[in-house]
Parts: C-alpha cells; structure tokens; sequence
C-alpha cells in the first residue's frame, strides 16, 4: 500500500484494541456513559457524563448510581428495580427526572444494559444516559397548547365545533354541537354530517357540494335551515374549512355552526316595524286629503242658517265625529314619526298645571256630553319641567281622553298633581270599568286595547296610550297604569316627569319704546366688545358688556335684554352652550345673534341649531346688523319667540 504522506496509520477493525473502544467512548460528549458493577457502583465515567451530570470522575467513581436519583424516586426504590429488571431481562429503558451535581433536574433518557462475562456470569451494567429537557419542554408546550385548544373548543357552547373527515363523516363533537343540535357525541361520531340538513335539502346533494366549494376555496360559508335531533329547524350560520397537514395531504374538514333563529326572528320583526311605520305614515297623509274637504264643508254648513233640527244634529254628528277622525289621524303622524326617529321635540320650560289645564279644555266637549264630572288638582305644588309644552299637553289630554272615553255617563275624573325632589307625578284616575289584570302588561303596545267588547264599542285603534308612553319616555319619564279590575274602581295613569327649577321672566308687561331698547355685547375680546358697545350706543339703543358664558346668562336673567350679540368663542361656556342654556332655562329668552369669525355654511346651521335667530361674520356689517336690530326690536318683536 502506497504511502500517502505522515500521519497514523488508518484503524484496521482486526487489529483495534481496548484502548481504541476507551478512548472511542470517553470522547464521546453527547451521552453520558457510565459502567456499574454488579452492585450498581460507577466503575467508569465519560467526559459525556461529566458534561451531563456535574461531577467529576473521582467524585463520582466508587459511589452508587442511585446518587442521580430525586428523592421521591429513591423512596420508591426505583435504582434498585431498573437493576433488577436490567438483570432479568438484559435491558431497561425509560425517561425520567434526574438530578446534577448541583441540584437541578433534568428529563433524561437512559439504557441500562446488562454485561455478562464468558461464562455467563454478570460483569456489571452499561448505563447511558441523554438528556431530552429540551424535547421535553417542546412537547409539553404542544401538548399544553393542544389542551388549551381541546378546553376552548370543548367548552364552547354557543358554536357547534365538529370536525369531518375527508368523506364527511363526523370525528369531533363539542359541548356547542351537542346543544345546538342535540346530539350526544357517542350518537353522532361517525355519521355523515348529511344528518343535519332538512330532507329535501340533503335530496339534492347540497352537504356534499359544501365540501367540494370549501375544499376548492379552501372555506365555504352559508346560512339555511338545519335539524336538530328532535327533528325541529333551527336558522344557521355554518363556515366549512378544508384542512391540509403540512404536506399538503387533505385530512377533513373544520365546521362551525351558530344558531341565528333569534336573530333572524328580530331582524323580520324590525323589518317588519319598518313596514308598519311606513304605512302608517303614508295613511295618516293619505287620510288627511278627504279630511281637509270634510272639514271646510262643516264650515260652510254652520254658516248657513236654518231651522231644521235634523241638519243641526246632523252637522254636529259630523263635526264631533271629524274631530275624532283628525285626532286618529294625527295620532298615526306621530307614532310614525316617533318610531322612525324624526319627531322633534322643543327643549323648553313647561309649568305642569298649565299643560293639565290645557289638556282639560281639549277633552271638556266630551266630558260635558256624558255628564262626567272633571276634579283637577288641588292648590299645592307647582312643578316645572324642561321639554315640548305641546308634547305634554297630548300626553295628559290623551289620559283624559281615554279616562273620558271607557268611564260611564255621570263618572268622575281625578287628576292630581305630586312633586319630590327631582320628580313631578301626574295622576289621571277614572271610576270607571277598569283594565283586566291580563291586559295591563301589554295596555302601552301598538294596536293594543283593554277588552274588546268594551273597547269596540267606544272605538279607536288602540294608539293613544302607546303614543303616550313613547313621548313621555322622549321626555325622560315614565309612565304606569294600575287597576283591579273591577268595574266601579277604574284605572289610574300616572305619568312621572323629571323637575326643574321655575325658569325666569323674560317679558316686560310692555314694549320698551325706541331709545330704551337694551342690547347685551358679549365677548372675550374687550376691545371687540366696547367698541361694539359704543356703535349700538351711537346706534340708539342702551348696551351693555359681558366677557364669558356663565356671565352671559346672568345678565341676561338680571338685565333682561332686548337682543343678544353673542360671540361663540367664549373662554367657559362657548356661544352654542349658552344659546342652549337659555332656551330651557327661560320662558322667551331673547333673540340671539352669534358673531363670530365662523362664516361657513355648517357654522351657520349650527348656530341656528342651536337656537340663534341670525349669524353675522366678523367683521360685522354695520348695514346688515341696523336692518337685523330693526326688524327684531319692532313692537311686536317681543311678544313671543321670533
């Protein structure tokens, strides 16, 4: 054999020694391989096992290997059985925690394998060890992930969480699936998810045309009709994905199923609310066309003398009858525009025993022409509230109404007047037959009546008394009905209102003649505002300055101005704040004119918004501004809201 330079020799297997194998597996560093005697005492010690283990060779040759045991497993005498075991069988493998030198564990995989000698005899045990912490702590993080996953999945109830497998057949089953579709797992696993579509949909193929749609999209979603086990429908959601495992191979399907009955049962019954109030609205229009003929007819017949005793009952028939024809009319306008969100209501200061009062004289044509008897409230608290003087002179002159309408010829009506600290109670009570305790749960629902034999007789479409509760809730209130039921103790309606404090007068008894007339600058800009004060001066009128918002209102309450110029960029409250403020604080605050360096065309709709009569555009033309005092300041200017 050619020389192929210095160098050993290369290793003949023939010719390798002892020496050879000791050095082969002292290098070795990846295992730790220890030998034992008969007993169980290290006798050999690799580099590998000091690497693992900590010691070194003398600290550990001569001692038992039991020294790498924790203490629980030396308590079970676990040494002690792998020996066994390594005799009696030749070989023990297993995985387990094992301690270094300096007290750590670690999760290692160990052999031991028994030695024998020539004659048969044991020599000792081979013992490597390797040290799988790492893989361990990989595994563990999988299968705590994999369990996390299996809880959220399993405990799920809202969604039914099912897998199939690649022809369909179900292999999974949640908590979700078995209450939406009632299935127990052991009933369900295994059979084809075809189970859960209505028979004529199952007829045409479509479960499995799903999985051919999700596993050539990779996701198929659908809302139909599913069954239950009971046989019973239910609407679902349902979201199929096909799923592959990391070499592409298809292995099943993931389907979630969620139960929208609920939802699709509200989403028709809004839409069919919707319906309603559209029709409601184009009736009321519709209706008020006849309406308007009928009532300029009337007219012409009252002016038309005649002794004819049949014509005279007859038009009054036809007049008492029209007006309940416009108030039916009317009440549907306002329940459709109420439901739709496009009713608008004043924010403005109502005294409620105006409002009652008003009411009263609304309904009085009827209670008079059944000989009723109407008791208003006795002398006591004078509440306010802040809302739409008009809104709540219906509401109470519905309540009467209706009280009017179900009690007997000769009855009596009470309504009383309550106030606490932040509420104010109107009660309006009847004598008459009362509402059954079945109908008072559903007494404020649209179309709704008390009985119908009582409630047909005296008519209506049963609108009032939800177009009631609907207003008084625009308001911030609440309002309850309470009977017995018996005939004789009648119903009672009691409308709560939230209070607030007695507003301030704004109106002098009369006109202020020219030359007295009062103007109020307000404005942060000093300059701005004392030279505007001395052009109104200049101009004829009285004025006066104020810096801030919260000054603003004050002397408006204290000075009661004719005009207000307000600026909108005040340091406190700004312009659009204060224009709010008086317009719920006072009876007839004065006319506001917002000047302000805002000139855009969503400035002025917001200014208007607010409630300002006009917008000037710094710097002010003095020309608009002379035209806008005139017009606002004539005598009749001030004797209501311009």
């Amino acid at each position: 054999m050619a020389d192929h330079g210095g160098g050993s020799a290369p290793l003949n297997p023939r010719t390798l020694t002892d020496a050879d194998f000791r050095l082969m597996v002292d290098t070795v560093t990846d295992y730790a391989i220890a030998m034992l005697d008969p007993g169980g005492v290290v006798v050999s010690w690799n580099d590998g096992a000091r690497m693992l283990n900590g010691y070194e060779a003398p600290e550990v040759l001569g001692k038992h290997f039991s020294l790498f045991y924790p203490s629980e497993l030396l308590d079970q005498r676990k040494p002690e059985q792998e020996l066994e075991t390594a005799r009696k069988d030749g070989r023990v493998e297993q995985e387990g925690w094992r301690l270094r030198k300096d007290g750590t564990r670690f999760w290692a995989s160990i052999v031991v394998t028994r030695v024998d000698g020539p004659n048969g005899e044991v020599r000792g045990f081979s013992m490597i060890c390797r040290d799988l912490s790492e893989r361990r702590r990989q595994d563990e993080a999988l299968r705590m992930s994999e369990e996390r996953f299996r809880l959220l999945v399993e405990g799920v109830k809202d969604y039914a969480i099912f897998m199939l497998d690649p022809g369909g057949h179900v292999v999974s089953w949640n908590l979700g699936a078995q209450k939406n579709k009632g299935y127990e797992a052991s009933e369900i696993i295994g059979q084809h998810f075809s189970k859960f579509y209505p028979p004529e949909i199952a007829a045409i193929g479509w479960p499995e045309q799903e999985l051919r749609n999700a596993l050539r999209d990779g996701r198929f979603e659908d809302e139909g009709w599913r069954i239950r086990k009971d046989g019973s429908r239910f609407w679902a959601s349902v979201v199929i994905t096909a799923l592959h495992d990391a070499s592409g191979r298809h292995r099943g399907f993931a389907k979630v199923t969620r139960d929208l009955t609920e939802r699709r049962r509200v989403t028709a019954l809004e839409d069919e609310g919707r319906r309603v109030t559209n029709f409601l609205a184009m009736l009321g229009h519709e209706l008020r066309n006849p309406l308007a003929p009928i009532s300029n007819a009337l007219e012409l017949l009252k002016r038309e003398k005649t002794e004819s005793a049949v014509v005279l009952h007859t038009r009054d028939i036809i007049g008492r009858q029209l007006r309940q024809m416009t108030r039916l009319v009317d009440d549907l306008l306002d329940v459709g525009r109420i439901t739709s969100g496009k009713i608008h209501l004043e924010s403005k200061p109502v005294r409620l025993r105006d409002a009652i009062a008003q009411a009263a004289e609304a309904v009085r044509p009827l209670i008079e022409s059944k000989s009723q008897t109407l008791h208003p409230p006795a002398p006591g608290d004078d509440p306010w509230i802040t809302g739409d003087s008009a809104r709540v002179v219906q509401v109470l002159s519905n309540l009467i109404h209706n009280a009017a309408k179900f009690t007997q010829a000769g009855g009596n009506i009470h309504v009383t007047l309550s106030q606490t600290e932040s509420a104010a109670d109107v009660s309006v009570r009847d004598d008459g037959p009362g509402i059954h305790p079945k109908d008072l749960q559903r007494i404020f629902d649209l179309f709704v009546q008390g009985e119908q034999d009582m409630a047909r007789s005296q008519g209506g479409l049963g609108l009032g008394l939800s177009l009631v509760q609907q207003l008084v809730t625009l308001h911030g209130g609440r309002v309850s009905a309470f009977s017995t039921g018996r005939v004789g103790e009648g119903s009672e309606f009691v409308v709560q209102f939230p209070t607030t404090q007695a507003p301030a007068t704004t109106l002098d008894a009369e006109p202020r003649p020219a030359g007295e007339q009062r103007v109020l600058v307000v404005d942060d800009n000093r300059d701005a505002a004392e030279t505007m004060a001395l052009l109104l001066e200049a101009l004829g009128y009285k004025s006066s300055v104020v810096h801030d918002g919260l000054s603003a209102i004050a002397a408006v309450r204290a000075q009661d101005p004719d005009v207000v110029l307000l600026d909108i960029g005040l340091p406190d409250l700004n312009g659009h704040e204060v224009a709010r403020r008086l317009r719920a604080e006072l009876i007839n605050p004065p006319p506001l004119i917002a000047v302000t360096g805002y000139g855009q065309a969503s400035d002025r709709d917001t200014s208007l918004e607010a409630g300002f009569t006009a917008h000037l555009t710094k710097p002010v033309d003095v020309d608009k501004l002379t035209a806008l005092l005139e017009r606002l300041l004539e005598p009749t200017a001030r004797s209501g809201p311009t």
